[in-house]
């Protein structure tokens, strides 16, 4: 899991790399596949721009399609989605407790980096926010994860991945899907 720029995606694909036996699945790409099927959204950063109901409508269809999922499975995600009118949960405790959660991951960064990240992304059409707004949602984002965690049963961490240190935060990602797989 981590905020949009906080590099979860670049880390996991880094770190995945060597683990055949795991596959990667992307909430959001599945959310999205859904939403555009039914004309909701034509772009994925639509998707949070929609009422709260159609979104938990998506969100719960894509977790059915998750249940289904066989095998050793990374789940490339969010803590919360920064919808218009407050925080929505990644993960309701009710998709969340069909689903057979090992482990939870927040990548996240420093806030100027993520900042910085999401102003160099020309694919993505990102609100602009502030550093106080990147860091509130950090903090936000980090409870979600206790939560999370809580209720699962599952153990967590937090991976930095500050900029010009993504080797590392692979390197620790890695060691954690090497210990999980070993379990």
């Amino acid at each position: 899991m981590g905020l949009p720029g906080a590099g979860k995606t670049t880390v996991l694909q880094g770190a995945i790399a060597g683990f055949g036996e795991w596959k990667v699945l992307n909430y959001g790409d599945l959310m999205f596949e859904i939403a555009k099927g039914r004309g909701l959204v034509s772009h994925r950063d639509d998707m949070r721009k929609l009422p709260s109901k159609e979104q938990q409508k998506v969100q719960k269809e894509a977790s059915e399609k998750l249940e289904k999922a066989k095998g050793k499975v990374i789940l490339d995600t969010h803590c919360s989605i920064h919808s218009l009118t407050g925080y929505m949960p990644g993960l309701p405790f009710e998709q969340l407790g069909k689903l057979p959660v090992d482990y939870l991951v927040f990548i996240s960064a420093p806030a100027r980096d993520i900042l910085g990240r999401r102003q160099r992304d020309t694919t993505r059409k990102r609100d602009m926010v502030t550093i106080e707004e990147v860091e509130q949602d950090i903090l936000v984002n980090t409870a979600y994860l206790c939560a999370y965690s809580a209720f699962s049963g599952a153990m967590a961490s937090i991976i930095m991945n500050a900029d010009g240190k993504l080797d590392d935060a692979v390197s620790k990602l890695k060691e954690i899907i090497k210990k999980v797989g070993e379990e």
